[in-house]
């Protein structure tokens, strides 16, 4: 598909949605005929032996077509996923459908399907997929039970699944799931992000700032670039080069040293120039005092983090990630078995995991043996802090041509974050005096009053 040089992103955006709502419309309407030749089918056949034709993959471009082909999948998975998809986009598709084909009111239990609690439409099973796709033919049977088997993508990559069906009665007789993440994707060419919540306790990272904006020593920096290697080539060296076999997946990072020397930051712009999100985890809301609560909040934002290209952030990871203590209770134990659970869910996780805290003394060895890097963030050196208080001022309110910033920078001992809090208050007190520039005594009291909030000595 091309498009118009004058198109912007949004016009293509909107360009591509309707054409892809136009072909899924068909898709709709080439399933609908396929169910109910399916019903007539075996309504005048008592053996089920008559043999129906698939339609294949639509040529037409649509957002789930493009799923289909990214994931490499094939024709059944195709009718599948759009099956899966039907209750979230259409609820009354398959009512409307079987009582169409069907001669008289009532239910059609070769189709299998349930009701919901709060949905009462008609909701696909495994079963639904058996009939619809293969009918009583044993060999085409059996290319479908192959799409719930464990090694098929859709559940390598959590795409669709069958629900457990009660204690007992047949695994085909589960829900036909979609994966949540993939509902809007499929829709609308957008992937739908999860909302900060108890269910997902962790936020967007963005800025506005690239990486001309952050002052790092060059041995940090030089730390970073090798970070940002794997970012880059990963994939090659995985596939093409055939590592696979011999490394673990993923990437494990950590960040260290005091507050407001960019380790957050340098998170984000990471995401930002791979374009991948960054969630940045609230461990208060993670971490429970009731037992299994903690591991039950990890596996829900490790399940929903992955195949999902994300990078996931822990900042003052040592409240869960600390040293492990000798077992005295079950508290020790239970707080162990913690540590425990997310070792080994980090070391599962395909994408990147950084680590950030205050002090690398504070982390288990068993932790820091599993990295692949640990950085250190240090205070900038006055030249730095010099090239920090450069950047900080706006043109339109710069300091006074008598400030004297490299003394100090010299004098005082401040992160990055210490000097955009100072240039804040500065910018708003010259403002609020209708001040064209900010003069340096203004700029002492500023850092005076940031020392003294951080209880240090000025």
């Amino acid at each position: 598909m091309s498009w118009p040089t004058s198109c912007n992103k949004k016009d293509k955006m909107k360009a591509a949605t309707a054409i892809s709502i136009s072909a899924i419309k068909n898709a709709w309407e080439q399933l609908a005929s396929l169910v109910q030749a399916r019903i007539s089918a075996n309504l005048s056949d008592e053996n089920g032996a008559s043999i129906l034709v698939i339609p294949p993959i639509p040529e037409e471009h649509s957002f789930l077509r493009k799923f289909v082909q990214d994931h490499n999948l094939g024709n059944l998975e195709y009718w599948t996923l759009l099956m899966a998809l039907a209750p979230h986009v259409r609820p009354q598709f398959w009512d409307a459908v079987i009582q169409k084909a069907l001669p008289q009111a009532g239910d059609y239990s070769q189709i299998g399907g349930l009701r919901g609690k709060q949905f009462r439409g008609f909701l696909p099973t495994g079963e639904t997929v058996l009939f619809v796709l293969a009918g009583d033919h044993w060999d085409a049977r059996q290319k479908i039970l192959e799409l719930f088997d464990p090694e098929h993508p859709f559940a390598q990559k959590k795409i669709l699944w069958l629900e457990a069906p009660p204690e007992g009665e047949p695994l085909m007789s589960g829900k036909l799931v979609l994966n949540p993440v993939h509902i809007a994707l499929l829709n609308t060419g957008k992937e739908h992000l999860p909302h900060f919540s108890s269910q997902f306790p962790a936020q967007l990272l963005k800025t506005k700032m690239d990486w001309s904006d952050l002052v790092l020593n060059p041995q940090t920096r030089g730390h970073i670039d090798e970070l940002r290697a794997w970012l880059n080539f990963n994939p090659t060296l995985l596939d093409k080069m055939g590592l696979s076999r011999k490394l673990k997946p993923g990437y494990r990072a950590l960040f260290y040293g005091p507050p407001g020397t960019g380790k957050t930051l340098t998170a984000t712009l990471l995401g930002q120039e791979f374009k991948k999100d960054v969630f940045r985890v609230d461990l208060s809301m993670v971490v429970s005092k009731y037992i299994g609560e903690t591991e039950k909040n990890l596996a829900r934002l490790f399940d929903q983090a992955e195949h999902r290209n994300w990078i996931l952030f822990f900042d003052e990871a040592d409240a869960l990630f600390g040293k492990r203590t000798q077992v005295k209770d079950a508290h020790d134990r239970y707080a162990n078995q913690e540590v425990s659970y997310l070792m080994q869910r980090i070391e599962t996780f395909e994408g990147l995991v950084i680590l950030a805290s205050n002090l690398k003394g504070n982390m288990d060895d068993a932790f820091t043996r599993r990295f692949q890097s640990i950085i250190f963030f240090p205070y900038p050196s006055p030249e730095e802090q010099l090239a920090i208080w450069g950047k900080a001022f706006p043109e339109t309110l710069p300091p006074t041509p008598d400030t004297d910033l490299p003394n100090l920078a010299q004098r005082y001992k401040l992160s990055g974050s210490n000097i955009m809090n100072i240039v804040q208050y500065c910018c708003l007190e010259a403002l609020s005096r209708r001040l064209t520039a900010v003069p340096g005594e203004l700029i002492l009291k500023g850092i005076h009053r940031e020392l003294m909030k951080e209880g240090r000595a000025s």
